[in-house]
């Protein structure tokens, strides 16, 4: 019964600990903590009874590409490799962006995304395809109890900021703002402009549930598929591959194999026919004085160690 309590009370602050992680807790699902992950999906069902109108779609399609950009640009470029300088108001700015996508705090997404690139396909890699297959690589690991926790060992350059530790341990607040705007959003609309047939709950249904399932498991192919189909350029101590599709999905993160042989670049697409809109969309982020310092590909990078075109 405490357990679960404990599992209940980190649905809204990720820091309640029930005592160290077990090693066989890397592997076994915690279904009450997975409750909210479950809940996700469910509620995606609920289009059955909202129907659809061309503006909640619209902003479902919206929602997704910026919360994707916010996740490939800020999560992983900027928190994961700090690929790019700003300010440290532009980097709350982008953690809350990132928070957004619903995919736990900025520390916790970097330490893990950090203990990946040092263990890409090894035994302690945690989601890679090769180890536990596809399945666990795409979404089962982190429904475990051991994946849950952030390794602030990991992250130490970005846990000594409070305000982005306070996003992470209360990593619902943004989301649950986001779907709260959207509601009220779609009854304000229901009231002020019928014509356009939405309601709140289908802008919620839409514009939040929907967006973001389609959204994570957009980012998850990134683990489980960029290790598993598409080409090698270079050769990696690990299966990472370059894949167009994966690309244009995650608006750039396909290129995984180039990410893997340098991944301190602001740009994966390493040539100019490789497209990387989250490297367009920085560029664009660096004329305004948002961002600046942007990591390039050295020529001898592109150079080194190549094993294909």
């Amino acid at each position: 019964m405490k357990a679960n309590w404990l599992a209940v009370s980190r649905w809204f602050d990720s820091s309640v600990s029930d005592g160290p992680v077990l090693e066989s807790e890397f592997k076994d699902i915690d279904w009450v903590r997975g409750i909210p992950f479950l809940g996700l999906h469910l509620m995606c069902l609920g289009v059955i009874w909202v129907g659809w109108s061309w503006i909640a779609v619209l902003v479902a399609v919206l929602l997704y590409f910026i919360r994707m950009f916010a996740v490939t640009g800020f999560y992983h470029r900027y928190f994961s490799h700090r690929s790019f300088k700003t300010s440290r108001w532009g980097q709350f700015l982008f953690a809350v962006c990132g928070n957004t996508a619903v995919q736990k705090g900025p520390l916790w997404w970097a330490a893990h995304h950090r203990h990946h690139h040092r263990h890409s396909d090894k035994e302690t890699d945690v989601h890679s395809p090769h180890q536990d297959g596809f399945f666990w690589s795409h979404i089962g690991w982190i429904t475990c109890k051991g994946n849950f926790p952030t390794n602030l060992k990991n992250v130490p350059d970005l846990a000594k900021f409070p305000e982005l530790r306070f996003l992470d341990r209360f990593e619902t607040v943004v989301p649950l703002f986001l779907a709260t705007s959207l509601f009220a959003t779609g009854v304000l609309l229901n009231s002020v402009a019928p014509q356009l047939g939405t309601s709140g709950m289908q802008m919620l249904i839409w514009g939040f549930f929907i967006s973001t399932i389609v959204l994570f498991h957009g980012t998850c192919t990134i683990n489980s598929l960029s290790h598993l189909m598409g080409g090698k350029r270079y050769k990696t101590s690990d299966e990472s591959r370059n894949n167009l599709l994966l690309a244009l999905i995650t608006l750039g993160e396909g290129w995984h194999n180039n990410h893997h042989h340098f991944s301190a670049s602001v740009r994966q697409g390493f040539y100019w026919w490789e497209i990387d809109i989250t490297y367009y969309g920085l560029c664009l982020l660096s004329w305004t004085g948002l961002i600046w310092d942007l990591t390039p590909v050295p020529q001898g990078v592109r150079a080194a160690r190549r094993v294909g075109s």
